[in-house]
């Protein structure tokens, strides 16, 4: 368990507010910043860059989760929120605002430790299917550009498929690039001679 972390909590409730705050110091977290509202979350966040966020809301609606999502860039790190009551429409609402966990029936101080585990797990697992995405999607787009380029060369040249990578590939080695960089090169030279 990562008891270094910072950990903003925003919660209206001073009372509850320290019951939370006493939570977490006896989990280990001892960097920990309490909010009384999530408008003052902007200003915080950037003073403070922390690594997860505790939202106790008690009635959100739409609006406010996409404010919360937005403001805390919960794409770049965990947000886990708990409310007193929620619905399907919020719930659809919180998965698409990004929130790493989605709490119905309120915070309460024994589930803490397992909703940040499970806020920073899930986070971490969206984090990874997100750059493997984002990873074959360029991958994708390398092959077609790849592709593209070859054909250019066997038109051209009146060469094979194979040759053409194998130039492709020789001419990335003699000038020390990458072969995406040449075919991309290729690409747009020979667009503009369009």
């Amino acid at each position: 368990m990562h008891t270094e972390l910072k950990i903003l909590v925003v919660e209206p409730d001073q009372s509850k507010a320290c019951e939370i705050l006493a939570a977490l110091k006896e989990g280990g977290w001892q960097d920990v910043t309490v909010l009384a509202s999530a408008a003052a979350m902007e200003r915080s966040l950037k003073q403070q860059d922390p690594d997860i966020i505790l939202i106790d809301l008690a009635n959100p609606d739409r609006d406010t989760l996409e404010h919360v999502s937005l403001v805390s860039n919960a794409k770049s790190r965990p947000v886990a929120m708990f409310v007193d009551h929620s619905d399907e429409t919020m719930t659809q609402a919180a998965i698409s605002a990004g929130l790493s966990a989605y709490v119905v029936n309120g915070l309460q101080m024994d589930r803490i430790k397992p909703v940040i585990e499970t806020a920073i797990a899930r986070f971490r697992m969206i984090t990874k299917m997100q750059s493997e995405l984002t990873a074959a999607k360029q991958a994708l787009s390398d092959r077609k550009t790849i592709d593209r380029a070859k054909g250019i060369l066997i038109r051209a040249r009146n060469i094979s498929e194979d040759e053409a990578y194998s130039l492709l590939r020789k001419t990335a080695m003699d000038q020390g690039r990458k072969v995406i960089d040449v075919a991309t090169a290729l690409v747009t030279a020979a667009e503009l001679l369009q």
